[in-house]
């Protein structure tokens, strides 16, 4: 065996030495108890705790709670106390006349906003990204990130002052330029479109910041390249910037899909009037109405209700995010 092949031979044996070694601190640290690693390092843990307490008092704790949906609750029996009913109150939901309305008005409600308010922050950020004077950029950021500061009751407050049929400002304005103004408030073939874009107004700015973060990893050099090559900003900007925006995008569609069945409800119950409640009542503003609004609260059905949303949401995350690693190739989880 020449000098040569020896070296190699050695050089494998000391590899596979220092590998085993390795192994074997491994194996010998994953042995060291849990009370010793929380010893060693206890300012870690200490620093975690807040969270962990946190999550486990508002997230998980109030899942014992669920087994009211399967009970008749009352205060009296307490939790454990109450009949059990099973499914009845599951039953009552689907078989009752308001099933389908309040499906149709959360979903189409839901979609409308998603389809008109998912796009936007997207065309915004790229438009911010492409914009070379940054003093204009920051300053056109600023202005659409502002009123995602503004509490969901101000915005409704500013809504009912604007388009007020009397005193609004938006009254007057179609009024001397010879145009009728509809009944923003009051008109159900109103709410939809006067509930989807002042939410898009509020949170376009917001979003467009989680865009524009993504976009500032893209390496200068490729956009460098792609004017040698003689390619147009727009070109530049569906080649390099939308594939480097995508898997954000994704994640955000498909959290946006899970949350579908859960309607913004402050906003909804604060726009909502008798007039219009043809189309803004939806499940969470049902649930509120007959858990708590009702003279004699249906703490158990509101709360099959409440339970019901959350497994569809759950059903339609997890369907989503399964066909956008299949498409996308990325995901959630």
């Amino acid at each position: 065996m020449s000098s040569q092949q020896t070296d190699f031979v050695d050089q494998l044996r000391v590899d596979d030495t220092k590998r085993s070694q390795k192994t074997f601190a491994l194996d010998g640290q994953r042995r060291v108890p849990l009370r010793t690693r929380i010893k060693n390092s206890w300012q870690l843990y200490l620093l975690v705790a807040p969270a962990i307490i946190w999550v486990v008092i508002f997230a998980y704790w109030p899942m014992y709670g669920i087994q009211i949906a399967f009970r008749n609750y009352t205060p009296v029996g307490g939790i454990t106390g109450s009949e059990w009913v099973g499914l009845d109150h599951f039953t009552r939901f689907v078989t009752s006349h308001n099933f389908g309305l309040l499906l149709k008005n959360t979903l189409v409600l839901a979609l409308y906003e998603l389809i008109a308010g998912f796009p936007i922050p997207i065309i915004l950020a790229l438009a911010l990204n492409g914009v070379r004077q940054k003093y204009f950029s920051r300053v056109v950021q600023l202005i659409t990130y502002a009123p995602n500061f503004i509490s969901v009751v101000v915005v409704v407050g500013i809504l009912v002052m604007l388009l007020d049929p009397q005193t609004g400002i938006v009254q007057h304005m179609l009024s001397l330029l010879g145009i009728q103004s509809p009944a923003f408030l009051t008109d159900p073939a109103w709410f939809r479109h006067t509930y989807v874009w002042s939410g898009i107004w509020q949170t376009a700015g917001f979003s467009a910041i989680i865009y524009l973060a993504a976009l500032s990893s893209v390496p200068p050099e490729l956009h460098e390249a792609a004017k040698v090559d003689g390619a147009s900003h727009l070109r530049r900007m569906w080649h390099i910037d939308v594939p480097a925006i995508l898997p954000i995008a994704v994640v955000l569609m498909i959290l946006s899909v899970g949350s579908i069945m859960s309607v913004g409800f402050e906003k909804v119950l604060l726009m909502q009037n008798p007039l219009n409640l043809t189309v803004s009542q939806v499940i969470d503003t049902y649930v509120y109405e007959v858990g708590l609004k009702s003279p004699i609260p249906q703490y158990s059905y509101a709360t099959a209700i409440g339970l019901f949303r959350s497994v569809i949401g759950l059903i339609l995350l997890i369907a989503v995010n399964a066909f956008a690693r299949r498409t996308a190739k990325a995901g959630l989880f």
